[in-house]
Parts: C-alpha cells; sequence; structure tokens
C-alpha cells in the first residue's frame, strides 16, 4: 500500500548528530545564519513524510481497504473484550491473517511515519493517565527497571549473539538489544483491567515502559553509530549520552512551557486548546530529535509539566473535551500500530529469503534471544526485590514489607514487546557509509518480529492466569474506594460551605442554584457514608434515562429553543458518565 513507503533515515540522522560531541552549535550556527531557510528545510523534511498520504487515484483505489482495516480493527477488540485477553495479540494475529490472504495490497512500513505519527501522541496520552505521585513513590525501581535493566538486557543479548549467531559483532549484538529493550504498556494495562492488580505494580509496569522506550532508544542509537562507522569514543560518547538525556528533558519542559503560555494568553477556545494539545507532543518531539537529543525524553517530560498545570492552563470544558478526543485517538493510534505488526511479515519475510538464511535457523534464533530478554527481566526483577530489601536498613524506601517471591514474578512477566521495537528495527539503515550492505539487517528485524510475537502471545495470554495464581496480599497503602470516595465528597462539601458561607452570607437564599447545592453538600456532610454500590447507581442511571426522555417530549414545543434542550442534554450526559455501571 503507498502510503508506507521504505525510507528509513532515523539513524542516519542520529548518527550525523553522533559523530561530534556537540551537535547543539552547529544547529543554532545554521539556524541564525539563515532561519528562513533552516524553517524551509525542516518544514520539507517532515513534510515529505506524508508525501505518500496525497489524495490522488491510488488513494482512492486503496480507500476501502483502509476501511476494512479500521472495521477489522474495532471487531477484534470488541471480540477481544468478550474474551478477556489483551487486544494487541488479537490485532497482531488480525494482521497475519491479512497479510496472507491473497491478493491483498502489500503494506510497507515506513519506520519515520510510524515514529513520528504514533510515538509521540501515545506517550503523551499515557503520561496523563498515571499517577505522578505514585510514580515518584516507586520511583527507584522504575528507574532501574527503565534503565539499568535495559541495559543489563541489552548486553545479554550482545553477548550471546556474538557467541551463537554466525559474523555477528557485539555492536550489532547490542543493537539488537536496544532495539527489543523497550516494553509495551498497552498490552500490560489491557490485561489489568480484566484481572485485580494492586495499584503499585500497575504503576510499576506502566511507568517503567514509558522510560524504558528513551533508553533503549539511546542504546540503539550509539550502537548504530558504532556499527555505521566501525568508530567508538568513549568521550564523544559519554558527551552526547549527557546531551542526549539531559538536552531531550530539557527541551521538552522548555516547548511545553511555550504551550503553557500559548494556552493562557492566545485568545482560544476549547477546540483550539485541544488541537494545540494534540500538536504538543509532535513539537517536543521534533524539536529534540533536530536538536539531537531524545525525542521520548522530551514528550515524557513535557507532558509531565502539562499534567501539573493543567488545571491551571485550560478550561473545564476543554479538560471535558480533551480527555475525549485523546481517548479516541489513543484507541485508533494503538489499534493501527499493533495491527501494522502483524501486516509486515511479508516484508519480513522477502528480507530473510535474501539473506539466506533458512526459515527454521532464524526462528531458533528468535525464539532463543526471546528466552534471554524474558529471562533477564525475571533476574533483574527478583534482584530489584532483593537489593531493596538489603537497602531498607540503610535508606528509606517505599515499601519496607517483603513483597516475597510472587510480586516480582508478575513484574517480571509483564514485559511483552510492542510496534517500537518493529519501528526502531525497520529504521536501520539499508547500507554503512561505505555503501556496503547494513550486516544482517534483515536477521535483526525478524528477531524482532518473533520475539514481539512470543511476548505478545506466550506472556500475555498467561500474565491474566499468572496474576490470579499470585493472590497478592490484601495489604495496599491506599484508603478503600468506598471510603476515599466518602472522604473526599465529605472534604470538598466543608470546603463549599466554609466559602460560602465566608464569602455569601447573605443572598444565598434567594438563589435557587447556591441554596440547591448548598442544600445538596450538606446533606452529603450528614450522611454517615456515601452509599454508591452498582444497584444504587443504576437506579439512579434510570432515573436519568427518564428525564432524558421527559426532554424529547419537551422538544416537541415549538416555543423552546432546540440550543436550551442540547444544553440540558449535555449536562445529563455528563452525570450520567459520572455514575454509569460498567
Amino acid at each position: 500500500m503507498m502510503f508506507f513507503h521504505p525510507k528509513p533515515n532515523f539513524v542516519i540522522a542520529s548518527v550525523s548528530l553522533l559523530r561530534s560531541p556537540f551537535p547543539l552549535p552547529a544547529h543554532i550556527h545554521k539556524w541564525h545564519k539563515d532561519t528562513k531557510k533552516y524553517l524551509s528545510i525542516m518544514i520539507k523534511k517532515y513534510f515529505l513524510l506524508f508525501l505518500p498520504l496525497h489524495i490522488d487515484k491510488t488513494m482512492v483505489q486503496y480507500f476501502p481497504y483502509l476501511l476494512l482495516l479500521m472495521v477489522a480493527i474495532m471487531l477484534l477488540i470488541m471480540l477481544a473484550n468478550r474474551l478477556k485477553v489483551a487486544y494487541p495479540i488479537l490485532l497482531v494475529l488480525g494482521g497475519l491473517a491479512i497479510s496472507l490472504i491473497p491478493n491483498m495490497p502489500a503494506i510497507t512500513l515506513n519506520p519515520d511515519l510510524v515514529l513520528i505519527i504514533f510515538l509521540p501522541p501515545l506517550l503523551y496520552a499515557d503520561v496523563f493517565s498515571l499517577s505522578l505521585k505514585e510514580m515518584w513513590k516507586w520511583r527507584r525501581i522504575i528507574f532501574s527497571l527503565a534503565f539499568i535493566v535495559v541495559f543489563i538486557t541489552a548486553a545479554a543479548v550482545a553477548w550471546v549473539a556474538n557467541m551463537v549467531f554466525p559474523g555477528f559483532s557485539l555492536a550489532l549484538g547490542f543493537l539488537l538489544g536496544g532495539v527489543i529493550g523497550s516494553t509495551d504498556a498497552v498490552s500490560a494495562s489491557t490485561i489489568m483491567k480484566f484481572v485485580k492488580v494492586p495499584k503499585r505494580i500497575s504503576t510499576i509496569i506502566e511507568s517503567e515502559s514509558l522510560l524504558n522506550d528513551a533508553s533503549s532508544l539511546i542504546v540503539f542509537r550509539f550502537a548504530a553509530l558504532v556499527v555505521t562507522t566501525g568508530q567508538l569514543v568513549w568521550t564523544d560518547m559519554a558527551l552526547n549520552f549527557l546531551w542526549v538525556v539531559i538536552g531531550g528533558t530539557l527541551i521538552g519542559l522548555a516547548v511545553a512551557w511555550v504551550m503553557r503560555k500559548l494556552h493562557r494568553f492566545l485568545p482560544t477556545d476549547a477546540n483550539m486548546d485541544v488541537i494545540l494539545s494534540v500538536i504538543a507532543p509532535y513539537i517536543m518531539y521534533i524539536v529534540a530529535n533536530e536538536m539531537g537529543t531524545s525525542g521520548v525524553l522530551a514528550v515524557v517530560a513535557g507532558s509531565m509539566y502539562m499534567s501539573l498545570h493543567l488545571t491551571s492552563i485550560l478550561a473545564a470544558s476543554t479538560r471535558n473535551k480533551g480527555v475525549a478526543v485523546w481517548d479516541i485517538l489513543g484507541f485508533i493510534l494503538n489499534g493501527l500500530a499493533f495491527m501494522l505488526i502483524g501486516l509486515a511479515l511479508p516484508e519480513v519475510l522477502i528480507g530473510i529469503e535474501a539473506e539466506g538464511i533458512s526459515l527454521l535457523t532464524a526462528t531458533g534464533y528468535g525464539l532463543l534471544i526471546t528466552g534471554v530478554v524474558v529471562g533477564v527481566r525475571l533476574l533483574s526483577s527478583y534482584g530489584a526485590v532483593l537489593i531493596t530489601q538489603v537497602m531498607k536498613h540503610f535508606i528509606a524506601v517505599a515499601d519496607r514489607r517483603n513483597p516475597g517471591f510472587r510480586v516480582p514474578l508478575v513484574l517480571g512477566w509483564a514485559g511483552m514487546r510492542g510496534v517500537l521495537s518493529l519501528a526502531v528495527a525497520l529504521s536501520i539503515p539499508l547500507t554503512l557509509e561505505n555503501g556496503e550492505p547494513f550486516p544482517h539487517r534483515s536477521l535483526i528485524l525478524y528477531i524482532t518480529f518473533i520475539v514481539i510475537l512470543a511476548t505478545l502471545l506466550v506472556q500475555g495470554l498467561s500474565l491474566p492466569a499468572l496474576i490470579r495464581w499470585a493472590k497478592f496480599p490484601d495489604y495496599e497503602d491506599h484508603i478503600p474506594e468506598a471510603e476515599a470516595e466518602s472522604l473526599i465528597r465529605k472534604s470538598l462539601a466543608q470546603a463549599a460551605l466554609d466559602y460560602m458561607q465566608e464569602h455569601y452570607k447573605e443572598g444565598i437564599t434567594d438563589s435557587f442554584l447556591l441554596q440547591n447545592q448548598k442544600d445538596i453538600w450538606q446533606y452529603q456532610l450528614d450522611m454517615p457514608k456515601c452509599n454508591t454500590t452498582p444497584e444504587v447507581r443504576k437506579k439512579y442511571v434510570a432515573i436519568l434515562h427518564h428525564q432524558r426522555e421527559l426532554l424529547h417530549q419537551l422538544n416537541k414545543n415549538p416555543r423552546i429553543d432546540e440550543e436550551q434542550i442540547r444544553n440540558f442534554h449535555r449536562q445529563l450526559n455528563l452525570e450520567e458518565e459520572k455514575w454509569e455501571v460498567n
């Protein structure tokens, strides 16, 4: 299909930026020398990625296939929800099945397009769905899994590949380790919707996946530099590593600060603010990449900044619209991303055949590397828990209790790989700097495909049973849900009544809105507990449905403006969304 074209320049650009330990001054010099020319080059560079998306006769010809692909994604996700399995598993299998249908248009993934279109918004949305408070609480084990374990995994993969695969250097091994070093949060979080998991475990798994995207890409970039140039200068590499990490974080924060000012001072409405929020992660990612730093860290850091200041930036209507837009956008992007993994099979197989490696041998290599990746993660999870138990005697830790052997087992087993690994593998250049073919590119791509498929199928399908078997201890640091809901409601009601008493002592009885709300808050304070069981919620939703039917009847009155009816419909929708029973 024409809108995914093979033009991998991601690594080539990365390598060119890494040759000098100080890539930034060259960019700044160029920018100041001819700002207009620089911006023109950047616009053309990123616009070219979307040239295959222009509407022409071919686009119209393939448009029905796109619609069928979206329908297939929806049906597979509905089936996954019915079967209570992670939908990425069925999407990958569905993509595999579609790719094997005779006379289907071939889809060639453009890694630049995959990385730029999919990665920034998905990272941005993941940050907003996380609890930064919980992330900070478990920061030590999160950073250990996201950085140290990724580096250990890359080293283990490099050693095994160098020992077993003919002609596979250590640099190629580290490159492969960087490709498959990141875990996929979507698969794990989808599974955890169907089984009860302690909050600390879900926080660690989801937070880790945000950061190990950056660490694995850093390993990949430096390994690609060594392979393509054949040079390794430790001082240059150390300086570039600091710039990639620190620079990416600072650029993300700077862009987020600018976006915050734009939101506050531009005369925007809710729709414009939502569009700005969609654009923001792309700006963070592109600017950081152009400066030779980590686009992933830029998006993560900038998203955290925006998340912390969200209520001071956006109005309530904008926040409500933004949640809906980002939910839909994440649904579409995740669905397409995992479907594309399966659809990439023909391209992967063609590469293996061209390299002269038998499919059986290549599959064996892939399963071996899968075993190494899973084994290292399991051992690292137990190692992290063991170190925590030792260090708790010397430093303050988040939880001094012994988690037993089941918690690290679940943490270690929840390490499925996803679309980022495939996109990074596809971005490996076709040739070295001297024009020779990139060594074992097709094998690396096929091994990556096997690792993704094996971890999704084996770990993804068995993780729910493992979680049920684990039977985690009942202790939890959080207040029980019903008790927490009652505490929050009573606290908000008390704060509102105190503010009302202090600022509006008179005139409350003359206002229906204020007096009615005051009575509700007082009632919430007087209630011993919030009786919001599923049965009660179901009754309340039924009452709201009855009110909605009345609105339909009132709308038949020609003297009532329909816009007023729509306003009350929106109020009922918001109220029903709060209490509807899933």
